[in-house]
């Protein structure tokens, strides 16, 4: 019964939603923020989260207004998400992401960036 329980599980992780999309971690301070193209949304709140919890960064970009600021002042902020299709490989998939950010990059002020 044990053995079912866990290839049920694995189907289950092979049959969700694959979300990617692009992400910011935004300075509430002085409005900065640090893009990130990802093909896992939510593993990257995850990460987000858990340098918050154990006061650690999230990016090296980050640091000195991490340290100045703290940690509280940063927000996880999704901008756009992407569904992979069931016909898209990995590769097809980073690359759509990809695309996603350029896209991005080409509407917003630059200067707001780390």
């Amino acid at each position: 019964m044990k053995n079912m329980d866990k290839r049920e599980l694995q189907d289950a992780y092979k049959q969700r939603k694959v979300i990617g999309g692009l992400c910011a971690i935004q300075n509430t301070v002085n409005g900065k923020m640090l893009l990130a193209a990802v093909t896992n949304v939510q593993g990257y709140r995850n990460r987000f989260e858990f340098a918050k919890g154990s006061s650690g960064c999230i990016d090296l970009k980050l640091k000195a207004d991490w340290e100045k600021f703290g940690k509280d002042v940063f927000e996880f902020v999704i901008l756009e998400e992407l569904v992979k299709n069931d016909l898209q490989t990995d590769k097809e998939f980073s690359e759509d992401v990809k695309t996603l950010k350029e896209m991005w990059l080409e509407k917003i002020d630059l200067d707001v960036l780390y």
